[in-house]
C-alpha cells in the first residue's frame, strides 16, 4: 500500500515539534502568509483584546451589582449607592448590558476578519505549495503517490487554516483572560488565589506528557488519512480496470480497511485527549470546591463581601475555562505542527530551475547565429551513463552514444527494459546523466533553461493523457492562448477535424476524465494536434500507434508523417513496420547501442538482433498472424 512513500521507506528522524522555540518558529512561518493582510489581522487582534477585556469586566460589575443590592438591603433602601463604585443597581445593570454589547460587536468583526485573513492566507499557501509541487523534478514524483500529495494539499492545509483562523486567535484571547483573571483574583483576595493556584503545577506536568503522546498519534493519523486518499485516487483513476475485473468489492474492502486503521489511530488519540481533558477539568474545577469553602469562611468573618466572593468565583471559572482551552489548544497545536512539518517537507524539496541553467554548470554564451529561443534540433548523446536515483545500484544506460541531425528521423528499438524510454526522459531532462553529456545544437543540455529546452520539444505518447476540459482546451495545451482558427488548423493537419466536427458541441466537447469520452485513435490525433500547435524543433513519438486498430493507425500515421516533416524526430516503436522509413535506427540492448543503421542495412546483417526481430515480426505477418501479437521490440 505505501511503497514509494518516503514517510514509510525512510525512517522519520525529524525532531518532535513541541511548544518551544522550534514550535514557535513553525508558527511564525505560517504567520508569514498572513503578512500581506496584516492590517485586518492586527485589527482583528485589537478587537479580540477589547472583547476579551470587556468579558473580564463582566464578573467585576456583577460583583458590584450584588454588593450594591446587599448594601441597599442593609441600609433599608433598595438601590442605595454602593460606596466603592458610587453607582446604584440600575446603573450597574446598564453597564453590564453595555459590556455585553461591546463584546458582541468586537466578536463579530474579529471572527469575520480572521476568517478572511485565514482564507486568503491559506489560498496563498495552497497556491505556493501547488506551484512548488509541479516544479519538482521527476525523481521526486517517482518516490511519491499522487493520493498522498493530494492529501497534503487538502487535509493538512485545512488543518493549518484552522490554526490561523481559530487556534492562534483563541490562544491569544485565552492568554489575556488568564493574565487578566489572575491579576483580578489576586487583587480580590490573595489568600483565595493561592488556594486556587495550588493545582496548576500538576496540570502543567500532565499537559507536557499528554502533549508528546498527542503529537505522535496525530502524525500517525495524518499518515493513515493520506493512505486512504491514495486508495481513492488509484481506484478512481483506474476505474475501468476495477470494473473490468469486477473488483468493486475488493476495492471497497481495501478502503474500509484503510479507514478502520485510521479510525483506530484517531480513537487512540481521542482517548489520550479525553483523559487529559477530564484530568485537567477535574483538577481545575475540583479546586473551586475548597476555594468556595474558604471564601465562605472569609465572608462569614467579614473579610470579604458577597459580591467579592461572586466576583472571585466568576473569575476562577473564567481561568478554569481558559486553562481547559489551553488543554485543547495544546493538542491542536501538535496536530497542526505535524501537518506543518509535512507541508514544509514538500516546500523544502529543491525544485527544477525552469528559468536558468542548473547550479554549478558553466554557461557557454550562444553564438549570434543561434538565438536562444530557436533550437534547431541537433541531438547528440555522448557516452551517457545513468542510474535512477531510487535504484543507484542498477545502471540503466552504459556509456550510450547516438545522434540525430536536425530535421532527421531516428528510431529506437529493442527489448522492454533496454532503456529506450529512459533515453527520452533524459532528452526532456527529467533526469541528468551520471556521466557523459547530452548536446542540443552542440551545447550541453544542462546549459539551457528548462523552460526554453522543453518549450522546443513535444511528445506524443502511447497512453495519451487528456485533461478533463474541452477538445479545444486540450489542443491549446500545446500553446496556451492560441486562437480558434489556429486550433482548428492544427486539428485538420492531425486528421482530427472531421471527427471533432461530428460532435454536437464540436471543439467545445468535454472529453471527460483522462479523455474517457474519446476512442484511443481520437485521443492520439488530439495529442498530435497539440504537438502540431506547439511547433517543436524536436518531436518524440513513444509507441504512438502500437495500441490502435488498422484504420485508426492509418489516420494517425498520416498525421504523424505531416508532423515529423522538417523536425528532428525520435521514434520509439515495437512494431518495426513503423520505423522502416527512419533515417537511422538504433537497436538498444541492456542500456547500450548494439546496432545502428538504416532498415535495409540492419536487415542485411547476418545474426543481427534487428534482423532477428524483423524476421520474427514480418514472418508472423506473412503467415497471417495479426501484428497485435508482435514480439516486444
Amino acid at each position: 500500500m505505501s511503497q514509494g512513500r518516503r514517510s514509510r521507506d525512510v525512517p522519520d528522524d525529524s525532531p518532535p515539534v513541541r511548544m518551544t522555540t522550534e514550535g514557535f518558529r513553525e508558527a511564525a512561518r505560517l504567520l508569514a502568509y498572513v503578512s500581506p493582510y496584516r492590517r485586518k489581522f492586527i485589527a482583528a487582534q485589537i478587537f479580540l483584546l477589547v472583547g476579551t477585556l470587556a468579558g473580564l469586566a463582566f464578573p467585576y460589575f456583577t460583583g458590584r451589582l450584588i454588593d450594591s443590592a446587599e448594601r441597599g438591603l442593609r441600609g433599608g433602601a433598595a438601590g442605595a449607592a454602593e460606596p466603592m463604585v458610587g453607582m446604584d443597581v440600575n446603573t450597574i445593570a446598564l453597564i453590564l448590558l453595555l459590556v455585553l454589547a461591546v463584546q458582541a460587536f468586537c466578536s463579530y468583526f474579529q471572527t469575520y476578519w480572521l476568517a478572511e485573513v485565514g482564507a486568503r492566507g491559506l489560498s496563498d499557501l495552497r497556491r505556493d505549495l501547488y506551484a512548488h509541487l509541479i516544479r519538482l523534478p521527476m525523481a521526486f514524483f517517482a518516490g511519491r503517490r499522487v493520493g498522498e500529495l493530494g492529501s497534503r494539499l487538502a487535509a493538512d492545509l485545512t488543518m493549518i487554516q484552522g490554526m490561523l483562523t481559530g487556534a492562534i486567535p483563541t490562544f491569544l484571547g485565552q492568554m489575556v483572560v488568564l493574565a487578566g483573571g489572575l491579576t483580578l483574583i489576586l487583587l480580590t483576595s490573595a489568600r483565595l488565589t493561592l488556594i486556587m493556584l495550588s493545582s496548576l503545577p500538576v496540570a502543567i506536568a500532565v499537559a507536557i506528557v499528554f502533549g508528546r503522546w498527542t503529537r505522535k498519534v496525530s502524525r500517525e493519523a495524518q499518515d493513515k488519512l493520506a493512505d486512504t486518499h491514495v486508495i481513492v485516487e488509484e481506484t478512481l483513476s483506474g476505474i475501468a480496470s476495477v470494473k473490468a475485473f469486477a473488483n468493486e468489492g475488493y476495492e471497497t474492502a481495501r478502503y474500509r480497511a484503510g479507514v478502520e486503521s485510521m479510525i483506530g489511530v484517531v480513537l487512540r488519540g481521542a482517548r489520550y485527549q479525553g483523559a487529559f481533558g477530564a484530568f485537567v477539568g477535574f483538577i481545575l474545577f475540583g479546586s473551586i470546591i475548597p476555594t468556595m469553602w474558604y471564601g465562605a469562611r472569609l465572608v462569614e468573618a467579614g473579610n470579604l463581601t458577597f459580591g467579592g466572593l461572586t466576583q472571585f468565583l466568576l473569575y476562577t471559572t473564567y481561568i478554569g475555562a481558559s486553562l481547559g482551552q489551553f488543554a485543547r489548544l495544546y493538542g491542536e497545536w501538535h496536530r497542526t505542527m505535524g501537518a506543518t512539518q509535512r507541508v514544509r517537507e514538500l516546500l523544502s524539496e529543491t525544485p527544477e530551475d525552469l528559468d536558468g541553467p542548473t547550479a554549478g554548470i558553466s554557461v557557454r554564451p550562444l553564438t549570434p547565429d543561434v538565438p536562444p529561443d530557436r533550437i534547431v534540433g541537433d541531438v547528440v548523446f555522448e557516452k551517457v551513463t545513468f542510474s535512477y536515483p531510487s535504484r543507484k545500484e542498477v545502471t540503466v544506460l552504459h556509456e550510450l552514444s547516438l545522434m540525430a541531425e536536425a530535421g532527421r528521423r531516428i528510431a529506437l528499438v529493442g527489448p522492454s527494459g533496454a532503456g529506450k524510454s529512459t533515453i527520452v526522459s533524459m532528452l526532456l531532462r527529467f533526469y541528468d546523466p551520471d556521466s557523459g553529456r547530452i548536446l542540443i545544437d552542440g551545447r550541453d543540455a544542462r546549459n539551457y533553461p528548462l523552460h526554453e529546452l522543453r518549450g522546443r520539444m513535444a511528445i506524443v505518447p502511447q497512453d495519451v493523457l487528456l485533461f478533463g476540459g474541452t477538445i479545444a482546451d486540450n489542443i491549446a495545451y500545446g500553446r496556451p492562448g492560441a486562437g480558434a482558427a489556429e486550433i482548428e488548423d492544427a486539428a485538420r493537419q492531425a486528421n482530427a477535424h472531421d471527427f471533432i466536427a461530428g460532435f454536437p458541441e464540436g471543439y467545445q466537447t468535454v472529453v471527460g476524465d483522462r479523455g474517457v469520452q474519446l476512442s484511443g485513435g481520437q485521443r492520439q490525433r488530439v495529442a498530435i494536434a497539440r504537438a502540431i500547435l506547439k511547433d517543436p524543433a524536436i518531436l518524440i513519438l513513444d509507441e504512438a500507434t502500437s495500441s490502435l486498430d488498422s484504420e485508426s493507425e492509418r489516420l494517425v500515421q498520416q498525421a504523424l508523417d505531416a508532423l515529423m516533416r522538417g523536425r528532428t524526430s525520435v521514434i520509439i516503436a515495437h512494431r518495426l513496420s513503423t520505423v522502416r522509413r527512419a533515417d537511422r535506427i538504433y537497436v538498444i540492448k541492456e542500456g547500450q547501442v548494439v546496432e545502428a543503421g538504416t532498415h535495409e542495412q540492419l536487415s542485411a546483417r547476418e545474426g543481427g538482433l534487428y534482423r532477428t526481430l524483423s524476421e520474427l515480426q514480418f514472418g508472423l505477418v506473412d503467415a497471417g498472424v495479426p501484428q497485435a501479437g508482435e514480439a516486444d521490440c
